[in-house]
């Protein structure tokens, strides 16, 4: 099964889970009405009869659960939008990105970072648990706001490799969509569990209440009446909200033990070291149980039982299995506090960046999408190795993140350089100003196909800014393009990955055939030709040659041929939505596009790859031909 079929699945799956969980709700709603309107009746009556109850009732008391369950369910909703890292704040996590603190906090980030641009996905921001347990969880929405947290007891009793498989199987969940449905599961739970506990608040105030009266107004009826119609409701929505909440952990931790099984499968393909996840698994014996007030909530998230629950309960399957499903041979039992420790790796060697690739790298590349090779980690190493060290380390900082940024927008060629920094010097504050200076040199020195690799390193400091600093890199970056023209391609595919990390684009769903999108595919394709072509003449070739592959006609849309970054710009927005089972067809065509000539550049690599990530298709980097 491919990233494609995977989103389709669980796209699939998160709408049979969302008719389960729509069924129990409207289960709890009935019976929570029915118990309350009967109650309701009897305090009225004295009597009651399911004949006799007014439908008005029925339907204001059935407004009010769905109500309640409706706005837990959104305040849920409305924490968990801020992203993976809402989840990890509220475990206790502390971020790594900017300063990790001795090498075991080092080797994780450098774990994390190479996994990254092997998937080719942005960083994801690094949360460390102070916990001795063994645990790791990936968490959010989608992966540009998805998060990777990790316990201290991962980071100092795993050696590398084993550390590299939790890290790898965290990727699986987030790759795959499983971190999509795992944080939506919170929320909807949370909903249901809301009424268990007004029931819980109304039993306690009665308690309370009654505990207060004097024995001389024990008679009073209507005192008495009101104090059971209010035990009676409180009961009814305790035991029923937490019934509901039961069936919906069952469901939950259903749903949780089949992810684990292909996240594990995926960390082998990943790394192609089996020894490296089944140690980690193995180690897990020593305990994986986590401590923070929080932990239960977000329990199927884990890459261990992060609680002690019954096996019916249990939101991952047994250890030994796991284990025997990556190592058949296995005749052991999990190992307690024995830690292994492989020797560090040594730095990847620094190399000149390939001059291109051979016309089939792109779609080996494709084939590869949320699911890099061991080749994609040494290809992420290598690209760490050749980004020089003042820049790897304002990637780590806020303030040179953005520099970085200002510094990947200035142009290919010198006098466009030229121009730009100008202008920056004039308008920047000066403190980015003479960062910009500084690192001025290295950029311009970074080797062909690293600008992608650098903007994907600084994402998590980018993300630490302040919501001023968004508004007035928009503005700058507008009166930029006024000063001194427009964007090339690639500056504005950097400029786009950036908004979609940042929150600065609204998300939408695929549900748009490629048969839908003629003009859209069009005006990339053509824009796409032209970034890679000296002469008109080769680039029409180019374009023709990918058009071929798709199931249009060329004169359909011949209008869309002079598109500039504005048309491309609502084109690749209309491309988002379309179906995920149909991304690929529009990928090898541009693919066909960038290899037509028998011969991809760096820069027409680097360049699909930043499109492709517009269009939520993390394409690992390509390989050449020595690597392959």
């Amino acid at each position: 099964m491919d990233f494609f079929e995977h989103q389709d699945r669980a796209r699939r799956n998160t709408s049979r889970l969302v008719i389960l969980l729509i069924l129990a709700v409207v289960t709890l709603v009935v019976s929570t009405t029915l118990v309350i309107a009967v109650a309701w009746q009897v305090y009225q009556y004295g009597n009651y009869s399911l004949q006799s109850l007014s439908q008005e009732l029925l339907l204001s008391v059935a407004t009010v659960v769905v109500g309640v369950v409706f706005l837990g369910w959104a305040f849920k909703t409305s924490q968990l939008r801020g992203g993976g890292k809402v989840v990890a704040e509220r475990l206790g996590g502390r971020l790594l990105n900017l300063k990790p603190e001795g090498l075991h906090e080092q080797r994780l980030l450098n774990v994390v970072e190479e996994m990254a641009l092997a998937a080719g996905v942005p960083v994801p921001p690094v949360y460390l648990l102070e916990e001795p347990a063994i645990n790791a969880f990936a968490a959010g929405l989608r992966p540009q706001n998805a998060v990777i947290g990790v316990t201290r007891g991962a980071i100092e009793k795993l050696s590398r490799d084993e550390l590299q498989g939790v890290i790898a199987h965290e990727f699986s969940h987030i790759l795959h969509g499983d971190m999509r449905l795992n944080t939506r599961l919170v929320a909807v739970l949370h909903g249901i569990l809301l009424l268990g506990l007004i029931g819980e608040l109304l039993m306690r105030g009665v308690g309370h209440g009654g505990a207060g009266r004097s024995s001389s107004r024990s008679d009073d009826k209507g005192r008495g009446n009101a104090v059971a119609l209010v035990m009676v409701v409180g009961l009814a929505l305790l035991v029923i909200g937490y019934a509901g909440t039961f069936f919906g952990n069952l469901i939950k931790a259903a749903v949780s033990r089949q992810r684990e099984f292909l996240a594990d499968a995926s960390a082998v393909q990943y790394t192609r070291n089996p020894a490296g996840i089944a140690g980690a698994l193995k180690k897990l014996g020593a305990g994986s149980r986590l401590e923070a007030s929080h932990a239960a909530e977000y329990s199927h998230m884990y890459f261990g039982q992060g609680l002690a629950l019954s096996k019916m309960m249990a939101t991952h399957p047994p250890l030994e299995e796991r284990i025997r499903r990556i190592d058949p041979d296995w005749k052991g039992v999990v190992l307690g506090d024995e830690v292994f420790e492989s020797p560090a790796q040594p730095a990847a060697p620094q190399q000149a960046a390939t001059a291109g690739f051979s016309a089939a790298a792109a779609s080996a590349a494709i084939a590869s999408i949320g699911e890099p090779q061991p080749l994609h980690l040494e290809e992420a190493r290598e690209s760490l190795a050749q980004i020089d060290e003042p820049l790897r380390d304002a990637a780590h900082d806020p303030h040179g993140a953005l520099t970085i940024l200002y510094g990947l927008l200035l142009g290919p060629d010198d006098a466009t350089r030229q121009q730009r920094m100008t202008w920056m010097q004039a308008n920047l504050p000066p403190l980015l100003a003479d960062r910009l200076l500084e690192l001025a040199a290295p950029l311009q020195q970074l080797p062909a196909g690293r600008r992608l690799p650098l903007l994907e390193l600084a994402i998590p400091a980018l993300k630490q800014l302040e919501p001023q600093d968004f508004v007035s890199l928009k503005r700058d970056i507008g009166t930029l393009l006024i000063s001194t023209g427009q964007l090339g391609f690639m500056e504005w595919a950097l400029l786009r990955i950036v908004e979609r990390n940042l929150g600065m684009q609204r998300p939408v769903q695929g549900r748009l055939p490629l048969a839908a999108l003629g003009n859209e595919s069009c005006v990339l394709l053509v824009a796409l030709a032209r970034a890679g072509n000296p002469s008109e003449q080769a680039a029409d070739q180019a374009f023709q040659a990918a058009w071929s592959t798709l199931p249009f006609t060329a004169r359909e849309f011949a209008d869309q041929r002079r598109a500039g970054i504005s048309e491309l710009n609502d084109a690749l927005n209309r491309l988002n939505q379309m179906r995920p089972l149909q991304k690929p067809q529009l990928l090898k065509a541009m693919a066909r596009c960038i290899e037509h000539d028998g011969r991809i550049s760096a820069g027409e690599a680097e360049l699909m790859r930043a499109v492709a990530d517009t269009l939520d298709c993390p394409m690992p980097p390509l390989l050449s031909d020595r690597q392959a």
